[in-house]
């Protein structure tokens, strides 16, 4: 690897991602997949990822890290809204950079791009979710300043679920 430095850091460009990186962004999904030890997007997957990321109304944006024009990171957000704030928030589905990138900063350079969006979309807050075993994680948000909240629980509810609830 080698990469331009900047006092020490690599030099990262964050850029939205555009239709023509749409297998970049599938193949840095897959990459966390693998470290988060969860299954690899299907093809069928893959492709709802490319329709709902450039589609005519894209469900979500989806920013790259760069290094010397070699995309190495990627973060998905989207907005929520707060009703308690009467704000919108911005959820941080994924953040990620590719494992022998780490340490340089870049992903840092995303976080920061990320609280950028949520500023400059009058956002009262910015949101995600961090595996519990992902102590890395966890010490480099809670660097960036981040709470970790209490009383809270996250849920979900798979398709299957959904579809049963509507069946009963």
């Amino acid at each position: 690897m080698s990469a331009s430095m900047h006092k020490g850091r690599a030099i990262v460009k964050i850029r939205k991602a555009t239709p023509v990186d749409g297998d970049v962004l599938c193949e840095l999904i897959c990459a966390l997949a693998d470290y988060e030890r969860l299954p690899r997007p299907d093809e069928a997957a893959r492709q709802r990822l490319k329709r709902d990321a450039f589609g005519e109304s894209p469900r979500f944006d989806a920013w790259l890290a760069e290094v010397e024009g070699r995309p190495v990171g990627y973060a998905i957000t989207f907005f929520t809204y707060s009703t308690f704030l009467a704000l919108p928030s911005l959820y941080l589905e994924d953040i990620f950079v590719l494992p022998e990138y780490r340490s340089q900063r870049i992903g840092a350079a995303l976080f920061k791009h990320c609280a950028k969006v949520a500023c400059d979309a009058g956002c009262g807050r910015m949101e995600w979710q961090v595996l519990h075993w992902n102590t890395p994680a966890i010490e480099f948000y809670e660097r960036m300043g981040a709470t970790r909240l209490q009383g809270w629980h996250p849920y979900r509810l798979t398709r299957a679920d959904l579809e049963r609830i509507l069946r009963d």
